[in-house]
């Protein structure tokens, strides 16, 4: 078998207030293999947020090692970790986190602005990707004038629109009424199937996780199996 695209090794993490520690995670070890859907559960409080962030490097272990596609991640600068999250990571919030004064067109587009790509590719891209998730006819909207699912649709379609290696979302169906969340659900599931997309997904939802293929679970800080 191929070495997984994410590898997690003994991973701790604490957070400290003034000399308090507070230990968010405990020695987790995770193999993600590429094209997988992985849902990671867990009650509020368990970690899960925290784990997804250390994979999106924007936070850093206390302890142990995170690599994702063959890089160790776990003690590089800000600087290169803004690089290496700009070549890799596509985030999915579970409030979009779209930016109000932008298009559709536009807030997709942000991504690509840190990139060497002429505006020529910059357009094809974002097209390309508001059309996989549907808004092909959106494009000039802003978020206002669109409904929930519509701007979560949106962030994704941003998440995309740099091909990342990997695919990160939290709680993306958690502020969605059922339908919106089950068009979020069917759109995720063929990310993976048809473009082959490697997605870690947080969610506190059962049956969001039955998009996945494969569940793990955290409780207070610790992964199971």
């Amino acid at each position: 078998m191929p070495e997984p695209i994410v590898k997690v090794v003994n991973v701790s993490k604490s957070y400290y207030r003034d000399v308090l520690e507070i230990p968010v995670l405990h020695d987790i070890n995770l193999d993600v293999h590429e094209g997988q859907f992985m849902a990671l559960m867990g009650p509020s409080g368990s970690g899960k947020t925290t784990l997804l962030n250390l994979l999106a490097g924007i936070d850093q272990p206390t302890a142990g090692t995170l690599s994702v596609a063959g890089e160790d991640i776990s003690h590089l600068n800000e600087g290169d970790l803004a690089k290496w999250r700009a070549r890799h990571i596509g985030f999915v919030f579970q409030f979009y986190n779209l930016m109000p004064v932008l298009t559709a067109f536009e807030n997709v587009e942000l991504p690509l602005l840190l990139t060497s790509l002429s505006r020529r590719e910059r357009k094809e891209h974002v097209e390309a990707a508001l059309s996989i998730v549907g808004l092909a006819d959106r494009m000039d909207h802003y978020p206002r004038q669109l409904s929930g699912g519509q701007e979560q649709r949106v962030a994704i379609a941003r998440a995309i629109v740099s091909d990342p290696t990997l695919i990160l979302a939290d709680e993306p169906t958690g502020d969605l009424d059922k339908q919106s969340a089950e068009e979020i659900l069917t759109l995720l599931s063929r990310l993976n199937t048809e473009y082959k997309k490697t997605i870690i997904m947080v969610t506190h939802d059962p049956r969001a996780a039955e998009t996945a293929q494969i569940t793990r679970h955290l409780d207070k800080g610790e992964l199971d199996g």
